[in-house]
């Protein structure tokens, strides 16, 4: 089994919701939005999305459509 780093992983998605920086909120006590590391932010970017799912949230209104 092949291993892939987070940085593969986004670098080769298809394609990023180019809305994903309307993501707010606190992860592990850090707000996505003041993360300046760019690969960092959309890792935690994803942490939200799982969160949003976990808590039984319905995928349109995670992905706000």
């Amino acid at each position: 089994m092949k291993k892939t780093t987070f940085q593969e992983f986004i670098d080769t998605a298809p394609k990023l919701n180019p809305a994903r920086d309307l993501i707010t909120g606190s992860i592990c006590g850090v707000k996505v939005q003041e993360i300046d590391h760019p690969l960092m932010q959309n890792i935690r970017y994803m942490d939200k999305l799982v969160d949003e799912l976990a808590k039984g949230k319905a995928m349109d209104k995670v992905l706000r459509q």
